[in-house]
C-alpha cells in the first residue's frame, strides 16, 4: 500500500510544483508469504520412498536348479541384451538371443506366465478389498519365491553400464520374478556373444582340420 506523505515543508515557492514524498507499505506483502508459506507446509506431502524386495541367499548350501526354470541374462554394450534359457550351448551360438529391453519383459512374462497370473489374481481382490495391503504383499512375495517360480542369472559385461543394470532389476519386479542373482560374466559367455556376432565363424574354425 503506497501513502503519500505531504506533510513537513509545505510552503513552496511560487512556479514550482509541491513535493510529494512517496513511501510503500511492504507489511501486505509479507503476511501473504507467511500465508503461502504455512499453506505448502501444511499441504505438501513428501514422496513415499520406493522398497525393493530382494532374496536374500539361504545357508541350506547349494541346490540343483532346473533348466526349465532357469534364464541367464548378459547385459551388453549400447544398451544390447542377450540371454539364454537353462544351461549354455556354447557350441551352438543361436542358443543365445539378442533383444533389447521390451524384449526381455515379453520373453520372462511369457516363461513366469502361471506366477503373474496368480499375482493378478491376488490384485483383484486387493482391489475389491478382500485382501489388505499387508496381505497382498505378503502372498505375492510367496508366490514370487515358490519353487514354481523363474530363477534370472544377470550377468553384466565390463562394456554395460549402470542404467542397464538398473533396468534389468525392474524388469524383475514387472515381471513377477523374485529369485534372482547378479553374478560375474564367464569366458564361455564372452565366447558364445563373440561366435553369436560373427554369426558362427568361431565354431567353424573351431571345427576346421589343421
Amino acid at each position: 500500500m503506497a501513502n503519500i506523505d505531504t506533510t513537513g515543508k509545505s510552503e513552496t515557492k511560487k512556479g514550482r510544483p509541491e513535493r510529494k514524498i512517496l513511501r510503500v507499505d511492504f507489511t501486505p506483502m509479507v503476511d501473504m508469504n507467511l500465508l503461502l508459506i504455512t499453506f505448502f507446509m501444511f499441504c505438501t506431502t513428501l514422496s513415499i520412498p520406493q522398497i525393493m524386495d530382494v532374496a536374500m541367499p539361504t545357508d541350506k548350501g547349494e541346490q540343483p536348479v532346473p533348466d526349465s526354470k532357469s534364464v541367464t541374462v548378459i547385459l551388453g554394450e549400447n544398451d544390447k541384451v542377450y540371454y539364454y534359457e537353462g544351461l549354455a550351448n556354447y557350441e551352438n551360438y543361436t542358443s543365445l538371443k539378442e533383444t533389447n529391453t521390451l524384449g526381455l519383459r515379453n520373453m520372462l512374462l511369457t516363461r513366469n506366465n502361471a506366477n503373474m497370473s496368480k499375482i493378478k489374481e491376488l490384485r483383484q481382490k486387493r482391489y475389491k478389498k478382500q485382501i489388505t495391503e499387508k496381505e497382498f504383499k505378503e502372498m505375492s512375495s510367496n508366490v514370487k519365491k515358490s519353487k514354481d517360480g523363474l530363477i534370472v542369472l544377470i550377468k553384466p559385461t565390463e562394456k554395460s553400464n549402470y542404467k542397464n543394470l538398473v533396468d534389468a532389476l525392474d524388469e524383475m519386479q514387472i515381471c513377477g520374478v523374485g529369485k534372482y542373482t547378479i553374478v560375474d560374466l564367464e569366458d564361455g559367455d564372452k565366447v558364445l556373444m563373440e561366435n553369436l556376432k560373427t554369426k558362427g565363424k568361431l565354431t567353424a574354425m573351431a571345427d576346421r582340420p589343421e
